[in-house]
């Protein structure tokens, strides 16, 4: 099938909760490639490193979501396969911006953890991005590893903010959403409603101060359903592993829903029993840390390919 484009212009309206009331901005058969124009995390409102976050984003949402894409034959019970095919950064330079926000961030007080001090200073980076590498200073270039941050399917009743990780996907900001790799996702209502953005070209685990290289991208997807298969959680395939992920508070929580769930993937899937399973990822068994400064933090946790 011929690649299907979701453009600025055909967006029109971006989206800063995910849910199943919004209208389709593209509809797209199983099988189809779509390539998305995705704007960054703050909508292009933070331009300069002269900028002062809270005043550039003050009365604005955050977190901005393409789509949604409905995906024909997509129903509740269902999994959405999702291939990330490319993520190339767009508009001009400097395209990368990194910056503190207040009570936002791993190392400092938030809205959920109190405490007596005023948050830190407010400061933006910004850095030219190319497929080369992420210029952060002039003696320092960073590989360029993009990935999405934030892409879900629509939860069936509720709509969630696009800050909120949970298990429709959202703002996992999981490195493993990488081209190459390819996510399931649960369908839960028809057509899938697929949003995503958020798009990083670089991030480390955890997202320690709250913000990646947020940078607008062309990104390229292909679809597929998988009729009939229905997973509580997102997965992700890469060549090497598979990986189940977890996104709630607290922390070892997460861990322990992406442990759970991979088990129940290598027991459904791959042959195993469920506590050989258990003593078994306890040994080969690994972990990555989306982010650590959501609503809710993100837990990816794999296993080789070559022990299944």
């Amino acid at each position: 099938m011929s690649e299907r484009k979701l453009t600025l212009e055909q967006q029109s309206e971006f989206h800063y909760t995910i849910g199943p009331y919004a209208e389709p901005a593209i509809e797209v058969e199983p099988g189809e490639t779509i390539s998305v124009e995705t704007v960054d995390a703050f909508g292009g409102r933070i331009s300069s490193e002269d900028d002062i976050p809270s005043e550039a984003l003050a009365g604005a949402g955050l977190n901005p979501q393409s789509g949604p894409i409905h995906v024909e034959g997509a129903e509740k019970g269902d999994t959405l396969q999702v291939t990330i095919e490319s993520i190339e950064p767009r508009g001009p330079q400097p395209r990368g911006k990194t910056c503190l926000v207040p009570y936002f961030g791993g190392l400092t007080a938030t809205d959920r953890t109190a405490m007596l001090h005023d948050h830190l200073p407010e400061r933006v980076n910004m850095s030219e991005v190319t497929t080369d590498g992420v210029e952060w200073r002039e003696e320092i270039t960073i590989p360029y590893e993009p990935f999405i941050g934030t892409i879900a399917t629509a939860p069936e009743l509720d709509s969630v903010s696009s800050l909120t990780p949970f298990k429709h996907g959202g703002n996992m900001d999981l490195p493993d959403v990488r081209p190459g790799n390819t996510l399931y996702l649960p369908v839960n209502t028809e057509g899938a409603l697929l949003y995503l953005g958020d798009c990083h070209a670089a991030q480390g685990d955890g997202e320690l101060c709250g913000v990646a290289v947020e940078i607008p991208t062309i990104t390229t997807i292909t679809v597929d359903v998988i009729k009939d298969k229905e997973i509580e959680w997102p997965r992700v395939e890469s060549d090497e592993y598979v990986m189940t992920v977890g996104s709630i508070r607290p922390l070892e929580d997460a861990a322990r829903i992406a442990y759970a769930e991979l088990i129940k993937w290598m027991v459904d899937d791959y042959g195993f029993e469920t506590y050989d399973a258990y003593m078994f990822l306890s040994q080969v068994g690994s972990v990555r840390l989306g982010n650590m400064v959501d609503p809710n933090y993100t837990i990816g946790a794999s296993v080789p390919k070559e022990y299944l």
